[in-house]
């Protein structure tokens, strides 16, 4: 196999910067460097050279046995840093949503206190005036309301007491024999 072929034959993701330096007429050093740029994490700046030193000849036998399983290693911590990096941003829109959802609840809750008050103020206001009957149609269903619903039914028992008798709520007293 020639050098090209086995480079193509480690099936790693990643560029590669060879250089080659002579140390003496008959002696080479050999820099490696495996990286990915496409990798968002710095921490792929870090990931030292892999350096060989000897012949041509010496390195002609064992260049590739000596690089093939640190190249492997690297590609794979690349790959982890790069699906670190993509689950990090998934829960970090997750974890964005989830605020979202949380104001948006807050905001609705806010809301529907703000319904609850101001429902229950107008119906003060008919009670001052002396409408029983549009100040107890004024008071909101404890339906919507559950975390207020011993006071609004109070509150609307309290209003009917009030009512005005009429035709059909007079009560009937018992007539002397």
């Amino acid at each position: 196999m020639n050098f090209f072929q086995s480079l193509i034959a480690l099936q790693v993701a990643g560029d590669w910067k060879i250089n080659i330096v002579k140390e003496t007429p008959d002696r080479l050093i050999v820099s490696v460097l495996f990286f990915n740029d496409a990798i968002g994490d710095d921490a792929r700046k870090k990931v030292p050279p892999i350096l060989l030193k000897g012949t041509a000849e010496e390195l002609d036998a064992g260049f590739f046995e000596t690089i093939a399983q640190p190249i492997k290693e690297t590609a794979q911590l690349f790959a982890s840093m790069e699906q670190f990096l993509k689950e990090k941003e998934q829960a970090k829109i997750a974890s964005q949503m989830e605020k979202d959802n949380i104001l948006k609840m807050g905001k609705e809750k806010t809301e529907l206190q703000k319904n609850y008050e101001e429902a229950m103020k107008k119906a003060d206001e008919l009670e001052a005036l002396g409408k029983f009957k549009e100040a107890w149609i004024k008071v909101p269903r404890a339906d919507l309301y559950p975390e207020h619903r011993e006071t609004i039914h109070k509150r609307k028992a309290e209003l009917s007491d009030k009512f005005p008798v009429d035709l059909f709520n007079t009560p009937k007293t018992e007539e002397p024999c």
